[in-house]
């Protein structure tokens, strides 16, 4: 067989890179692909990568923000949920033991910070991804120089064969979050959303019972009123007395009514229950999002995940065959996927700050809702 069918014969499961995949589905869904796009162009979203760049130096998503330096040294572990989430959580926590919140939306601050923290997981593991490359990179260019030469080291091709080892043995970075746990996520969120919807429609319907008792209600204050009325009028013209009392008797009936009126009108704008509608509402809109989000942001982790498996794959047969054409012909494959397999991680993490944000608009109007209500 020879190299390239030996290479070809290997399970490859790599998805396109992110130029690739517009180009494909642009005739297909351009409105959805454009408001995607869209959405990396917004300020908010260069504003919090800027933010999540300055916290630990890196120039990630370099075609968005190329003021940014990208920095030779990165942190091993990233955590922004501390920095980036918003509102924090602490506040989050000292407003719930003031005020009387309901339990389902104490459940949605924390999904919402598991999932920052499922996030920062991700990030962790491209950046190890991203050192992982590096050192594959400078290999890469170690052996054109070695099969560029006349003379071949094989002092040389033995440290290449020592990386390629240890990178077949190396842990898949991007298994920190298995497919197993993103469907737990998933699935957790999805009774979340369950029960909000539900309770939701509980509080609908219990309030569109009370509207219709209290119209039949006003309906029948204003006829067994009117029927008083009728018999004053009808008393006061048979008597000198009712004559001159009926225009303040009138009067009084009538501004009484229309003060119990306005009352239940009040009552009914004020409701509790309303309020507590309008949260939940506005939470689900938000455990919603994020779970596709999340499932969005699950495919993306497999597809890197099976590409980083075969290229282990593909360096452990390598070294086990130790032959140098095939060893010439893995390098090339990794070279020639090189700028893809970064433009998928890029893609990634873009992906990760784009939840952030819409996690944080989401947790605002919650609490928007609850703090405005309680004034």
């Amino acid at each position: 067989m020879t190299c390239t069918g030996w290479l070809c014969s290997l399970p490859r499961r790599a998805g396109k890179s992110r130029k690739e995949c517009d180009e494909d589905n642009l005739c297909s869904k351009p409105n959805v692909n454009e408001e995607y796009l869209e959405a990396f162009r917004t300020k908010s979203f260069i504003e919090i990568c800027n933010k999540a760049q300055g916290k630990f130096g890196k120039a990630s998503t370099r075609k968005l923000c190329p003021s940014s330096t990208t920095s030779s040294s990165l942190p091993f572990c990233i955590h922004l949920t501390e920095y980036l989430l918003e509102p924090r959580q602490e506040i989050i926590t000292n407003m719930m033991q003031s005020l009387k919140v309901h339990h389902l939306l104490v459940d949605y601050f924390e999904a919402s910070l598991e999932a920052c923290r499922c996030c920062d997981t991700i990030l962790e593991g491209i950046h190890s991804m991203r050192l992982s490359c590096r050192r594959m990179t400078r290999v890469v260019k170690l052996s054109k120089r070695v099969f560029g030469c006349a003379n071949t080291n094989d002092e040389t091709q033995k440290d290449i064969y020592r990386e390629l080892a240890s990178f077949a043995l190396q842990n898949n970075p991007l298994s920190l979050v298995s497919t197993m746990q993103f469907r737990d996520i998933h699935d957790r969120y999805m009774e979340l959303l369950h029960r909000l919807k539900s309770r939701r429609g509980r509080i609908r319907r219990i309030l569109t019972l009370k509207r219709v008792f209290k119209k039949v209600g006003g309906i029948a204050l204003v006829t067994s009123h009117s029927i008083v009325l009728i018999a004053l009028l009808v008393f006061s013209f048979h008597s000198i007395v009712g004559l001159v009392a009926a225009p303040s008797i009138v009067g009084g009936l009538i501004g009484l009514f229309i003060k119990r009126t306005k009352r239940v009108h009040e009552g009914l704008s004020k409701n509790s229950s309303e309020r507590l509608c309008e949260q939940l509402d506005v939470a689900a809109k938000g455990v919603y999002i994020l779970i596709n989000d999340l499932d969005t942001m699950s495919t993306m982790v497999k597809r890197l995940h099976d590409e980083v498996e075969h290229r282990k794959t593909v360096a452990d047969v390598c070294v086990k065959n130790g032959r140098s054409e095939i060893l010439k012909q893995v390098m090339n494959e990794f070279h020639d996927h090189e700028s893809s397999f970064l433009d998928q991680l890029e893609e990634l993490e873009e992906h990760i700050y784009l939840c952030f944000l819409t996690i944080n608009r989401s947790r605002r109007l919650v609490l928007q809702e609850i703090t405005d209500k309680k004034q």
